[in-house]
């Protein structure tokens, strides 16, 4: 008795905090000059203290596809033969479609053909981009010259030459040893044709089609002011129509701003302007049978693991300060927040042990 009744008269009057923040319940002093001590209820509501990990989340509206569409442009002279069919994958080495009947291969890279590579001792991106894809169809191309400035390319050397011509003769091309603008495209990756946008007939250098990644992933629009709360890497969970939840990841966050944000970060319709995230499903067989889909995207943004935790309702906020548990018998044992998550809240402070029990507000 002793004991409690110090723990109450240490920690005075204490606001009982519900929940929804409604409902408080004002615990004061009830006589002057005698010892006070906050008595429990007689019949009352407990929760226990658990040892659990709390996730600041957040759930958001997305669309299962394959990202957002880029339209590919021809170069070079010509007329445009054959046009590949929606769906169609870009594989390394091998023709996309055609100019004037011939074959146009795809390479993997960043920058494309802009101009002839017939001159041996000419260097840049466009010969590191040959260079490579040549290595990874598996043509020995010599060993790799680069000059004084890496960051200038590749040099365009005799062997290099060479196995561009063995790799034309190989794949039925004319083997001149040479590249040319229009002859082969270069793309960022194994990619997948979402729309043709020429027909045959067509001058080379027109829009020829538009395509997209060839993996699955999830657009997901996030608030521009909120966007910094998700990073490349953070977890994700993924409801799909028929209810199965996958995992997922961030795999881009990206920078073009969707909609006139004013200072206020809306645009002029009202709406708050958005970047688009990217979630890609850790595994590509949880989303095989879907191309487009509505889902549901939850951000686990920040995690605190093996913390103990009770509801929120169990919260006693003091008048001068701070918060505290109360137990069944009526004592009461300061604590310190943390992490608010679902409805729980981390504490911690001495006296604070898994699986004892507190009163809670509801």
């Amino acid at each position: 008795m002793a004991s409690r009744t110090r723990a109450a008269a240490a920690l005075g009057t204490v606001l009982v905090v519900g929940a929804a923040g409604v409902g408080t319940v004002v615990w004061s002093n009830a006589h002057q000059g005698h010892t006070a001590r906050a008595s429990a209820p007689v019949a009352v509501r407990t929760a226990t203290v658990t040892r659990t990990d709390l996730s600041d989340s957040r759930t958001l509206p997305g669309t299962l596809g394959f990202g957002r569409p880029h339209v590919l442009k021809g170069t070079g002279q010509g007329i445009v033969t054959q046009v590949p069919e929606p769906g169609a994958r870009a594989v390394r080495g091998e023709a996309l479609y055609r100019v004037d009947d011939r074959p146009v291969p795809v390479f993997f890279g960043d920058t494309p053909f802009f101009r002839t590579l017939a001159k041996t001792g000419v260097h840049g991106h466009d010969v590191s981009v040959l260079a490579a894809n040549l290595r990874a169809l598996g043509y020995d191309t010599g060993a790799a010259v680069r000059p004084r400035v890496p960051a200038e390319g590749e040099e365009f050397t005799p062997a290099l030459a060479a196995a561009l011509k063995r790799w034309q003769h190989d794949t039925g091309q004319d083997d001149t040893g040479t590249v040319v603008p229009g002859r082969a495209v270069v793309l960022p990756g194994p990619v997948r044709v979402d729309t043709p946008e020429a027909q045959p007939g067509d001058p080379a250098d027109a829009e020829l089609l538009s395509y997209t990644s060839a993996a699955k992933s999830v657009t997901v629009p996030v608030e521009a002011t909120e966007a910094g709360t998700v990073k490349k890497g953070t977890p994700a969970r993924i409801t799909l129509p028929d209810g199965r939840t996958i995992r997922g990841a961030v795999t881009a966050v990206g920078r073009a701003v969707h909609g006139d944000a004013g200072p206020d970060g809306a645009d002029q319709t009202g709406r708050p302007a958005t970047l688009d995230v990217t979630v890609v499903p850790d595994r590509a067989s949880d989303v095989r049978g879907l191309d487009a889909a509505a889902v549901q995207v939850r951000f686990d943004t920040t995690t605190r693991k093996g913390v103990l935790a009770v509801p929120v309702s169990a919260l006693l906020a003091l008048k001068e300060g701070g918060y505290a548990l109360q137990r069944p018998d009526g004592d009461l044992i300061a604590v310190t927040t943390g992490m608010f998550a679902g409805g729980m809240v981390e504490v911690s402070g001495q006296g604070v042990a898994e699986g004892s029990k507190v009163v809670t507000a509801g």
